[in-house]
């Protein structure tokens, strides 16, 4: 740390604190934008599970037969098939 300081003030000299401020400033910036990108990752997953736990919440029969999945209501997405 002190070999760090010397040569920063060997460089810097007495612009040393301007420049220590814009470099406190440029990463208070940088971690604002790295939180909100964080933030909306956040709120994207709370949505999805949302939906995806809305959507997953049928009323069980208490059976175990293959036939329970095609009673499933709702808006179905077309199965997949892969080209030729």
């Amino acid at each position: 740390m002190v070999v760090i300081g010397v040569i920063a003030v060997v460089l810097f000299g007495g612009n040393l604190p301007e420049v220590a401020r814009k470099l406190g400033g440029s990463y208070r910036e940088f971690r604002r934008g790295l939180n909100e990108v964080q933030q909306q990752f956040r709120l994207a997953e709370y949505e999805a599970k949302k939906t995806f736990t809305a959507d997953d919440s049928k009323p069980t029969s208490g059976s175990n037969d293959e036939d329970d999945d095609e009673e499933v209501t709702g808006p179905k997405a077309p199965k997949f098939t892969p080209p030729a």
